[in-house]
């Protein structure tokens, strides 16, 4: 299926990456006539979804799975998909809209040349009018400079590595990050029997729930429907900052029929709970933040800041039949004094679990049109160089763009983009 090392093609736009952004790019560019290949570095479908641990299910509920031309067709809209059947669900996919992917071909570098570009990679160059990025956004694990200060006993994964359990060796474990991941391995762990250290960040704690549908629901009708009501809060526009593009996550789980996840009641089961990792000492010596009270309470309120507030601002102005919202009952539980210091040895912990998100990486980009989080400076998914389009990226065009129901929106808009190109040239 790939080019011979050594040959050059020729192609109308080419698409880098196949996971659900280019997928739904590639339906829209088919109806549109666009000729076009995917070029996935991997040796099958299924996106950054194969990189996830063995017990992952999506925290998006089934009812989301809806890829442009194939809407959720199964018979449990409110249940949730394990990593495998997710997988499936990709392939199954790109079968059905015979998607043109060309696997296990990497891209190396793309440049300018002449009205088009040249495309370079491990199985030859191209040659193409238009380029579209859609590489997604879980390209570079970020780990924090305290890593290079742990003792080389301790062995050390990001969340991007990580597995089971049964892939750490014996002794207490620390999961730096309470983003979706740290939450959902930290309960892999417990399940498993193993003691956890939690380093607390400022991910939203939500409910699983609200106002009778999944969170999820609330998210998706303000994110695509909000604005005929005028309430922009999740459009890109709103955000306060452009690195707000790169905000966690609600702290949610799709395991064992989806649920919230919630700190203090981790806790109260066994977990040793800390501040922000701070620094480290190069003997073992792990310093937090001394603020873990003030940390959790800022946790739990940031639902009823910013996503309830739209939620109930959205179901008010479409006149949605909503049960009226439930306050949480109140939670002052607080672990006993720790101290800001915790020795890895004396708490025998052998594993640290880095869940600490990813970086942008468009290093393969041989022209200027990066700003400083590496993202690509555009409007709409189409970028200041003519014929290079990216989709799929977090807060593309709002909350919602890398999600998979929210990814064909905007695979549609520029597939018209192209096509328009295409005809006016």
């Amino acid at each position: 299926m790939s080019a011979q090392p050594g040959t050059a093609r020729n192609v109308d736009t080419l698409v880098i990456g196949a996971g659900q952004a280019g997928l739904a790019l590639s339906y829209w560019l088919t109806h549109h006539g666009v000729e076009h290949v995917l070029l996935e570095r991997r040796g099958t479908l299924g996106g950054a979804w194969l990189d996830r641990w063995d017990s992952f299910y999506l925290n998006t509920p089934n009812f989301g799975l809806s890829l442009p031309g194939m809407p959720y067709e199964g018979q449990d809209p409110d249940g949730f998909l394990p990593r495998d059947a997710a997988v499936e669900f990709f392939r199954k996919y790109g079968a059905r809209i015979a998607a043109p992917v060309r696997l296990e071909t990497a891209v190396t570098r793309v440049a300018r040349d002449g009205t088009g570009f040249t495309v370079a990679t491990d199985q030859g160059e191209w040659s193409a009018r238009n380029v579209v990025l859609a590489n997604g956004a879980f390209q570079r694990p970020r780990i924090p400079a305290a890593a290079r200060e742990i003792p080389q006993q301790v062995l050390q994964l990001h969340s991007h590595d990580y597995r089971n359990p049964q892939q750490l060796p014996g002794g207490a474990v620390l999961v730096v990050g309470t983003g979706q991941s740290g939450g959902q391995i930290t309960e892999d762990l417990m399940g498993a029997g193993r003691e956890v250290h939690l380093s607390v960040s400022m991910c939203p704690e939500a409910p699983r729930r609200y106002r009778g549908q999944d969170v999820f629901h609330w998210i998706l009708e303000v994110s695509l429907h909000g604005p005929e009501y005028g309430i922009n809060g999740l459009m890109v526009d709103h955000l306060p900052s452009p690195a707000a593009r790169f905000a966690c996550n609600p702290l949610l789980s799709g395991n064992d029929g989806g649920h919230s996840i919630h700190l203090r009641e981790l806790g109260r089961r066994g977990m040793q709970l800390h501040g922000h990792l701070e620094t480290a000492d190069g003997d073992g010596g792990l310093r937090f933040t001394d603020d873990l009270p003030e940390r959790l309470a800022m946790v739990e309120a940031g639902f009823g800041q910013r996503l309830k507030v739209l939620a109930d601002a959205y179901i008010a102005a479409a006149g949605i039949n909503a049960p009226e919202p439930e306050a949480p009952p109140p939670d002052g539980w607080l672990p006993a004094a720790s101290g800001s210091r915790l020795d890895l040895a004396d708490a025998d912990i052998t594993s640290i679990i880095w869940a600490t998100g990813y970086r942008l990486d468009n290093s393969i980009l041989d022209m200027p049109v990066l700003d400083e989080w590496d993202y690509p400076r555009h409007t709409r998914g189409v970028t200041e160089v003519p014929g290079l389009y990216a989709v799929g990226l977090p807060w593309l065009t709002r909350h919602a763009s890398a999600t998979l129901p929210g990814v064909g929106p905007d695979a549609e808009f520029i597939a018209e983009h192209i096509a328009g190109g295409r005809a006016a040239g």
